[in-house]
């Protein structure tokens, strides 16, 4: 197995497990990270991400709810990919979840990611998540934008609080 390959199959083991110091260290210090929700820069701003879900998922009755699995990684010098499936209650509407995902991935020239982007169908995630609105508005670029927003204004506050990521 390529020793990038290594890097995701620790990566997303440790994201199983919801072991999100773990996570961030596969991460180089200038990555950036990019999905439905986030665009980030930054192993801080990434890593407090993951600790971010993480720690909300680990939550009294979200915690039985959370399974992720993963499969199809591959990768080399010049980049990897992954899929992954992660079922979960959203935190904000306490709606069950079954997100598939698929990963793509550079790396730095010491195996750590370099850039990380996940891709997902919105509309799908925003039926499960948001429910009726989901539904009606889940196709339509103000719906996603004010989820970023959202996100984003949620991540700061956790980063504010001392939320931060801590590395292994």
């Amino acid at each position: 197995m390529h020793p990038n390959a290594q890097t995701l199959q620790r990566f997303y083991t440790a994201f199983a497990q919801l072991d999100h110091a773990t996570m961030a260290a596969c991460y180089a210090p200038n990555a950036t990270f990019d999905d439905e929700a986030f665009s980030l820069k930054g192993r801080d701003q990434i890593g407090g991400m993951w600790r971010m879900l993480c720690t909300a998922t680990k939550k009294p009755g979200a915690a039985e709810h959370w399974k992720l699995t993963f499969s199809g990684i591959e990768a080399d010098a010049a980049g990897g990919k992954a899929h992954w499936e992660a079922h979960y209650l959203f935190s904000a509407t306490g709606r069950k979840v079954h997100n598939i995902i698929d990963g793509t991935f550079t790396f730095t020239p010491d195996g750590l990611i370099a850039t990380h982007r996940d891709r997902f169908n919105f509309w799908r995630w925003a039926r499960q998540a948001l429910g009726a609105p989901g539904l009606l508005l889940g196709w339509s670029p103000s719906l996603k934008r004010k989820v970023r927003s959202t996100a984003a204004g949620n991540l700061k506050k956790f980063l504010a609080q001392g939320g931060g990521v801590v590395l292994r």
